[in-house]
């Protein structure tokens, strides 16, 4: 891709002109942070949700399955879900698209295992790094406090980098316009309605994207004329397997899963996943959001619905691509996609234009800026947590009240929003793709993926090990990487540094190497026998001066609560998350083996290149998992939430026709409803949830 700063041939060929780039990034974020806005008004006024420095972080820690698994699915829709998954189809085949999809999907459903911990063993916890600290000290806690941010960052970066340029390539808009613009409406929103407001437009995205999706889908396999079927794109990937073979596919052709150079990239996908799961406070914030007896089926769900999106986004668009680049309408006819374009995540927007004209740029456009938006506010709400918690509270002001929180979580995000921007320019203009984050990211982050993980499985590892098995395995990681990228092409450049065999070895050795250094420090300094109670006295914050301020009673304020459990119903929450985490283990590694070994090794090592019937019926199997996912992450959170949504809309009406106050609402409904906003629901006892849960 061209970085030079003014392309003007560049903009005279996009799709779309510069007032759409301008339309969508500046009108609908305004749209979505107004309506952001409105939303968490209306949650103040009838549901008692006031804005405090815990519901901030943690959106009162109700959050039901339907909405967990919706934001999960955005948090992990990148703009690089969309587009580096569609790339590696062009450039692999019918593998590539599964490789992605699987290969990020078992982490999602692993986490399920440690989010269920993460509400067992310390249940007050705001960011991981807390846990770390309490059980660790100091050292560890900086330590991890690095590798965090680091992971937020390189997450963010690629979010923006990948969202820019593919605004840049659709609409001709100006690349370092769109880095900073595309934020402002993030922040704006963030800002105002904290985590809650981010997993409310985390569904919205969610449910416009899969729509989406389906319309590419249907379009392309269904009513195109072109393409228009399942057997007219088999027939024209076997022609364009026979002008430009595949290097390292069985017979070259697009249609296998036997794939060298998608295996490869396969082994890279998961390393370098597993540390932007296991070490993004985003998916911990989740989790701690969670109504204890939710985080289960929200993470399975979540990652069950995931898997399409990449799998069927990218079997769809990366195959369109490839079965119409011999044709007039792509982009680059009479040429192939530069490897650079390719990299820099261009191949979706490029088949959307290809099979749909200026429909196919806008629908882009706007799933690339929901993409980009909703990981974003995901992003900002995990720096602005850490560095309030991990940072302020704990090293500069233990004493800090809610209000100071408060202001200090704002200062943050918006901090942050400006910094990622300005970051990203620098990438820009040093030729750093999103490609090429998305590689490198596991080299530098997995190396902490193990130790911390233990941290909540296993009580035996020692600080030591905890604190100093991430750095030395980030040493190991970076040799591997520039070793091989030396013996391979004889320099360090940008382009050999990113290709596939340099990556691999500082992936695995990130990844791995903690096994050894874990197993070291444990022989040095011996076993620890933690008995997990530092975790437990996590505190809260404390919002009462901001409960005071607003006039309300901080005890009675919708998902805010304070009051404490006593002792029989924290032993029967103990007993659901025990039971969970028992379910959870089962259940996460089976459907891990299913996805990474039954599923595609059969299919990788016989060799076997599709029929015409067999492809058919694996497009068949995309499209029908894409609509479960469309019910499973936009209907369901809709259903599971109809009663608070039935009673919001019901105090509106009353309060507008003038036939009752909120203050009458709220007093009947604390009357009615006791239960305190972060204690398990008691579903079988008769007792309702609170009435901000949704």
């Amino acid at each position: 891709m061209d970085h030079a700063p003014s392309n003007q041939e560049h903009i005279a060929n996009a799709a779309l002109d510069q007032g759409a780039g301008y339309g969508i990034v500046l009108g609908l974020g305004g749209f979505f942070a107004f309506g952001m806005i409105l939303v968490t008004f209306i949650l103040k006024r009838y549901n008692r949700e006031l804005q405090t420095s815990e519901h901030f972080n943690t959106a009162g820690r109700t959050v039901k399955s339907g909405l967990v698994a919706s934001a999960v699915v955005s948090s992990w829709t990148w703009a690089a879900t969309l587009l580096q998954s569609t790339g590696v189809c062009y450039r692999y085949g019918i593998s590539g698209p599964f490789w992605y999809a699987s290969g990020a999907t078992v982490q999602i459903l692993l986490f399920a295992t440690l989010a269920i911990e993460l509400k067992r063993r310390a249940p007050n916890a705001h960011t991981y790094l807390e846990i770390i600290k309490a059980r660790y000290g100091t050292l560890a806690h900086i330590v991890f406090l690095v590798f965090g941010l680091a992971t937020n960052i390189l997450v963010s970066l690629m979010l923006i980098v990948g969202g820019s340029a593919t605004i840049n390539a659709l609409t001709g808009m100006h690349t370092i316009a769109a880095i900073y613009l595309l934020p402002v409406g993030v922040v704006a929103y963030t800002m105002v309605g904290g985590l809650k407001a981010t997993i409310l437009t985390d569904w919205a995205h969610t449910f416009l994207l899969l729509l989406i999706i389906i319309v590419f889908a249907l379009t392309t396999y269904a009513s195109h004329d072109v393409l228009g079927s399942p057997s007219a794109v088999y027939d024209l990937l076997v022609k364009a397997a026979a002008r430009h073979p595949v290097d390292g596919n069985k017979d070259g052709s697009y249609l296998t899963m036997q794939s060298r150079e998608g295996a490869i990239f396969f082994v890279i996908n998961i390393v370098g996943n597993f540390g932007t799961v296991f070490l993004d406070n985003g998916y911990y914030n989740k989790a701690i959001a969670a109504s204890p007896v939710h985080a289960l089926p929200g993470y399975i769900l979540g990652g069950l619905s995931w898997f399409a999106i990449p799998w069927l986004t990218a079997t769809t668009m990366g195959l369109a691509a490839l079965a119409m680049e011999d044709t007039p309408w792509f982009p680059t006819y009479p040429e192939r996609m530069a490897d650079a374009d390719v990299s820099a995540g261009l191949v979706l927007p490029y088949a959307a234009v290809a099979i749909l004209g200026k429909g196919g740029a806008v629908c882009t456009l706007l799933i690339v800026f929901m993409a980009v938006t909703s990981s974003t506010s995901s992003q900002l709400i995990a720096v602005s947590t850490i560095c309030t918690y991990d940072l302020y509270r704990t090293y500069i002001n233990p004493t800090a009240s809610g209000r100071r929180l408060m202001w200090t979580s704002h200062a943050f995000v918006v901090g942050y929003g400006v910094f990622i921007a300005t970051f990203s320019v620098g990438l820009f203009y040093a030729g750093i793709s999103m490609g090429y984050l998305y590689l490198m990211m596991g080299v530098v982050i997995s190396a902490a993926v193990l130790p911390a993980t233990l941290t909540l499985v296993w009580a035996g590892q020692n600080k030591w090990a905890a604190a100093l098995s991430p750095i030395l395995g980030l040493a190991c990681a970076l040799t591997a990487w520039l070793v091989t990228a030396q013996r391979e092409c004889g320099e360090l450049s940008v382009a050999c540094t990113g290709s596939n065999y340099p990556m691999l070895a500082g992936n695995v050795a990130a990844l791995l190497s903690p096994i050894v250094l874990v197993a070291i420090f444990t022989l040095i300094f011996g076993m620890d026998k933690y008995d997990w109670k530092s975790m437990l006295e996590i505190r809260k914050g404390d919002d009462h001066d901001v409960a005071d301020a607003a006039g309300l009673d901080v005890e009675e304020t919708s998902g805010a609560h304070t009051g404490t459990q006593s002792q029989a119903q924290f032993e029967e929450e103990q007993t659901k998350l025990l039971r969970a985490a028992k379910i959870s283990k089962t259940t996460t590694v089976v459907m891990t083996l299913a996805l990474l070994i039954l599923w595609p090794m059969p299919l990788y090592g016989s060799g076997y290149i599709f029929s015409k019937p067999f492809f058919t019926g694996w497009i068949s199997v995309g499209i029908i998992w894409i609509f479960c996912s469309f019910i499973g992450v936009g209907m369901y959170p809709i259903f599971e939430s109809r009663q608070t949504l039935s009673r919001t809309f019901k105090s509106i009406y009353l309060d507008i026709t003038g036939k009752s106050h909120p203050k009458t609402i709220h007093a009947r409904m604390v009357e009615e409803e006791k239960t305190p906003g972060d204690v398990t629901p008691l579903e079988k006892s008769g007792v309702k949830d609170t009435a901000g849960s949704v």
